[in-house]
């Protein structure tokens, strides 16, 4: 239907519905302005929540556990979610608020432009009209003043009295008001003819025409809204694909978790390398009661008793212990400095071997990257030297001696490394070839009360039993002729596989390099090394020094 021949006289009605158009176009485009700012605050609060809960710490020290790293995909899968709501968002304010507030700016110019049409027209007709009633007042005024100068003629036509200069006059006045009412006549008969016609235009051609431009206007308008209404669901539809495969990759990682890879890289991360503890040995203290121990066992007897009994005691005293923090000898009169951690000396075996052979890889890789930065800079000095235009050859040599440098460094540094990893091997592999064990906490105090009974050792034997070596042992340092001096004692904190009641005390035969390890005798002569961690050592007067470790 067409407002032009319909709504012919509901000009005002059309003009408040078309600005209620606009009105609701507008307001449905701040709809869509916060629910887009919706979408925003949404994904800027998942992005944080995903950052709130990533790891923060480097990936060597990342949980390997498949539990963690599956929720580290579900978090990344997550912020790949906030993207896409990011997305949604910006497709949002593309296609359907900037779309629409920019229409709704052409259509209120446009319906300025067909109202302002429409109210010249109308101006226009009322201008003839009034024209046309101008002149039908004036035709009226002129008709009535030729019937009273009529009349005023026929009076004095009749009356005897009246002179005929008088007559004459009312009869000259009569004329001319008859004249002009009838030029009034044919002039209102002109404008109401021009009237009628300009009327005619106006509600058949004007108005009709400026109405279908207002319906089609408003049509467009409709349109548009339908068109936004589909681009609003086509933003999530879009997304929906990625979202999905957000969906799958979160089931995908819940599906990657393995408690028995868990359980197993449990073991592997905290494996010390030691094996199982054995029985606890029987120690016969009858013996030091009878005073007739072997020479290889160590007399339990105080001091002040064996002297009584004849019982020569051993010539060095013992250091004090870790109770008399007070009393303690340190070297050169001071407390040395804790061990580096550097070499992970305070780590158990099986942990310090990984963590060193880590440290060899972090460092390989860091010597490939200063030896390929070494082949660019070599390769862009024969570039220099090629073309001498492009640079200045000389300018590159500080940059590569520095390479060399850093290179050199740190093939050092792997190779201290490598020694440290294979001189840890190899003691571990003696000390479980002699006396394989994992340390296990005994009944040692430190309570200070107790410290007078610290045993002596009797002396160790002057030569130690004979053994084979292993001929296929890293290192040849047991296989001396002539054996190491005995420099100090050492009582252990924790029973060892195979240890007897000799076993307690153990001979230093040369102090701890720095690594963690003290080689040690026992008293049927074996060697080996002891962590130092694991025993009390006190280092006799006449060797380089009374030390104390524990």
């Amino acid at each position: 239907m067409s407002w032009g021949t319909e709504l012919w006289d509901q000009f005002d009605n059309l003009d408040k519905h078309t600005q209620w158009g606009i009105d609701f176009l507008e307001r449905y485009a701040k709809f869509v302005k916060e629910r887009l700012e919706v979408e925003q605050n949404y994904a800027k609060q998942l992005r944080n929540l995903v950052k709130k809960y990533c790891p923060k710490r480097s990936k060597d020290d990342e949980p390997r556990f498949t539990s963690c790293l599956s929720f580290y995909s579900i978090l990344n899968e997550l912020n790949d979610y906030a993207g896409q709501r990011e997305l949604v968002a910006e497709e949002m304010a593309l296609k359907v608020y900037n779309e629409l507030m920019r229409y709704s700016q052409d259509l209120k110019a446009e319906r300025k432009h067909h109202l302002q049409e429409g109210r010249k027209a109308q101006q226009y007709l009322d201008q003839c009209w009034k024209q046309m009633d101008n002149s039908k007042k004036k035709f009226e005024r002129e008709c009535k003043e030729a019937e009273k100068s009529q009349l005023n003629y026929e009076r004095l036509d009749s009356d005897i009295n009246a002179t005929k200069s008088e007559v004459e006059k009312a009869k000259n006045q009569f004329y001319m008001r008859t004249h002009m009412a009838d030029e009034s006549k044919n002039e209102y008969a002109a404008q109401l003819q021009n009237f009628n016609g300009e009327q005619w235009k106006h509600f058949n051609n004007a108005i009709p025409h400026i109405f279908k431009n207002l319906q089609h206007m408003d049509e467009r308008r409709t349109v548009k809204l339908g068109e936004t209404y589909r681009s609003f669901a086509e933003a999530e539809r879009k997304v929906i694909p990625i979202i999905s495969k957000c969906l799958d990759g979160m089931v995908t990682a819940a599906k990657a978790v393995d408690e028995r890879k868990d359980s197993s890289l449990v073991v592997e991360s905290f494996k010390s390398g030691f094996e199982p503890p054995g029985d606890f040995p029987f120690e016969d203290f009858s013996q030091n009661l009878s005073g007739t121990g072997s020479d290889g066992t160590i007399s339990n007897t105080p001091k002040g008793e064996r002297e009584r009994d004849g019982v020569q005691g051993p010539r060095s005293e013992p250091k004090p212990t870790l109770g008399k923090a007070k009393n303690k000898l340190w070297l050169f009169g001071k407390k040395p400095k804790a061990p580096s951690l550097e070499d992970f000396s305070h780590l158990p075996p099986e942990q310090r071997r990984k963590r060193l052979q880590q440290k060899i890889e972090e460092l390989s890789r860091e010597l490939q990257k200063q030896m390929d930065q070494r082949d660019a800079l070599n390769k862009m000095k024969d570039v220099y030297e090629k073309n001498p235009q492009m640079g200045d050859p000389t300018s590159l040599q500080p940059k590569i001696s520095e390479t060399i440098c850093n290179m050199e460094k740190l093939r050092s540094e792997i190779h201290k490394n490598e020694v440290q990893s294979l001189r840890h091997v190899q003691k571990v592999l003696r000390w479980s070839n002699r006396s394989p064990a994992l340390p296990q906490r005994g009944s040692y105090t430190d309570d200070t009360s107790q410290e007078h009974h610290t045993p002596h050792r009797r002396p160790g034997p002057t030569q130690p039993a004979n053994r084979n070596p292993d001929p296929h042992e890293f290192d040849d340092e047991f296989d001396d002729d002539d054996p190491l001096p005995v420099i100090g004692h050492c009582k252990a904190l924790y029973y060892f596989d195979g240890m007897n009641s000799r076993d307690h005390v153990l001979y230093i035969i040369e102090e701890d390099k720095g690594d963690g390890w003290t080689r040690a005798r026992k008293q049927s002569g074996e060697e080996g090394y002891v962590p130092t961690s694991y025993v009390e050592i006190t280092m006799e007067k006449n060797s380089k020094g009374a030390v104390t470790y524990i």
